[in-house]
């Protein structure tokens, strides 16, 4: 059996056992996904872990995706792994920045960390969480910098006030305006004729080592 005809005969008892918990299954670029609803996901995450069929008992991942355009904007994605079938599934739920959907740690307790970092860069929150507060930025920190919408800038910036004698946040204030880079890449060539090769007066090529 192939390794997508085993993905597939995977997804498919998955969508039948949780018929009622889950949407749908895709398998693609050797990968199967689920799609879940969020307010199951402790009880999805139980089933695959505990039932001999799975035995999905590592979760080696959670992280977000941001889609401004739709009314739910976030995905929360879940990465587990089956040590008995050597298996991976990735599971897709939907959430937004108002309403939490439930944490997991009580399933998989590494969770605990991950789920803080879904809600430092993205803003999700989880319901019952032991410890929910920002991992990778500052206590002060404003905003969710993995929002697609959040400005390349930042809102503040920090530094050390020799006069007040500790760190200070500041609104930002850019010393110049972003540049344009030209990373031309030397197997293309360039798009346009640089000065140094312009054609001289008998319609020869000056070298630009003729200085």
């Amino acid at each position: 059996m192939s390794n997508q005809d085993t993905l597939n005969e995977m997804g498919q008892v998955i969508v039948k056992i949780l018929e009622n918990e889950v949407h749908e299954y895709v398998v693609a670029n050797g990968e199967l996904t689920i799609t879940a609803r969020s307010d199951k996901i402790v009880s999805i995450l139980t089933t695959l872990r505990d039932e001999a069929i799975f035995k999905f008992v590592q979760l080696t991942d959670i992280c977000g995706v941001d889609y401004p355009e739709r009314r739910k904007r976030f995905d929360v994605v879940y990465h587990i792994l089956s040590l008995k079938h050597n298996i991976r599934v990735r599971i897709k739920t939907q959430a937004d920045d108002e309403n939490p959907i439930p944490s997991v740690v009580g399933v998989f307790p590494c969770a605990n960390w991950y789920e803080r970092e879904v809600w430092d860069m993205y803003g999700v929150m989880f319901d019952g969480h032991p410890d929910l507060r920002r991992l990778l930025t500052d206590y002060g920190f404003q905003g969710h910098p993995l929002r697609r919408d959040f400005p390349l800038s930042g809102y503040v910036e920090l530094r050390y006030s020799e006069e007040e004698k500790r760190v200070v946040y500041e609104p930002v204030n850019l010393q110049q305006e972003f540049r344009d880079f030209d990373f031309m890449s030397p197997w293309e060539g360039a798009k346009y004729i640089l000065p140094e090769a312009e054609p001289d007066a008998k319609g020869q090529e000056d070298s630009i080592w003729q200085k």
